[in-house]
């Protein structure tokens, strides 16, 4: 994995340790001073961002982690795993407090909301599950997807869902009651990534089609298409300040975007392979990719 400057475009960090490849990745925002790494080498790592230095190995999943969040308070982090279930850890002590049991296939996507009382997990079962953090209880299940999950995400004031899927679309969801909203379509291939902006504004979506799209959250119309990637866009992300957006492709680079006319600003070479994954810290000035 590496750690880069966006000023610059230069390396700061490289982190070693996981014994194959890194899919997940994610910074303690708005605190920015950690990183958690997921692998298909079954653990979670967790490291310092201004020295590389790992504080934690989290083990206990059978099979590949997939995907990973913290809490905005940063005192838990949530692996999801192609064993079928999700566990929350502390940071503090890197012992597991909950499994999140009931999908029937992997999960793939999962993120917390801004209160940290909720976390909703995405699976190839089709479905998304709205989960009580406190007991683990499942509260809602998501349903109306015709294929895998690929990606979930709440809003800023946990009023709103996202998920995308597979069946090439987007949807929007009550969070408060679990039921649909609306249906973002526009893509030609799988929908790989979806995500809100910090305001709840705005929705970023990539595809296996290549192309990243904007919506507007209120009116669903799509404001800004990103083209130029050479292979599908496996994950996207923007700023905390919502004035880029962030994407990591097949094509082993990273662009950065202006999310208001769709420009590609900055293309981010090094890797020597596909990229599943990125991240910006909370200040916007530091981005980690994976693979």
């Amino acid at each position: 994995m590496v750690v880069w400057d966006t000023a610059s475009g230069e390396e700061l960090h490289t982190l070693e340790g996981h014994r194959n490849v890194v899919y997940a990745i994610a910074f303690n925002n708005p605190y920015g001073d950690k990183i958690a790494t997921g692998s298909f080498d079954k653990t979670c790592k967790l490291w310092s961002v201004e020295t590389g230095k790992c504080y934690h190995t989290f083990r206990g999943h059978t099979a590949e982690i997939v995907c990973l969040s913290f809490n905005l308070q940063s005192t838990l982090i949530a692996t999801g795993s192609m064993d079928t279930t999700a566990k929350l850890w502390d940071i503090q002590n890197g012992e597991e407090v909950v499994v999140l049991s009931g999908h029937s296939a992997e999960i793939i996507a999962l993120s917390f909301n801004t209160m940290g009382d909720r976390i909703i997990t995405g699976s190839f079962d089709h479905t998304v599950a709205v989960w009580d953090v406190g007991s683990g209880r499942k509260l809602h299940t998501l349903i109306g997807h015709r294929a895998e999950i690929s990606s979930a995400q709440f809003n800023w004031d946990c009023s709103l869902i996202v998920t995308g899927s597979m069946d090439k679309t987007c949807m929007l969801w009550n969070a408060v009651t679990g039921t649909r909203v609306a249906t973002l379509t526009g893509h030609d291939d799988e929908v790989l990534d979806v995500c809100f902006d910090y305001t709840g504004q705005r929705i970023a979506t990539s595809s296996a089609d290549g192309s990243a799209r904007v919506y507007n959250a209120e009116t669903k119309k799509c404001i800004a298409k990103l083209e130029g990637h050479g292979g599908e866009i496996s994950k996207i992300c923007f700023n905390p300040q919502g004035s880029r957006i962030l994407t990591a492709s097949s094509d082993k680079t990273v662009r950065l975007w202006d999310p208001h006319t769709g420009q590609c600003i900055q293309i981010l070479e090094g890797h020597t392979d596909e990229i599943f994954s990125c991240a910006f810290n909370y200040k916007g000035n530091i981005i980690i990719t994976g693979n």
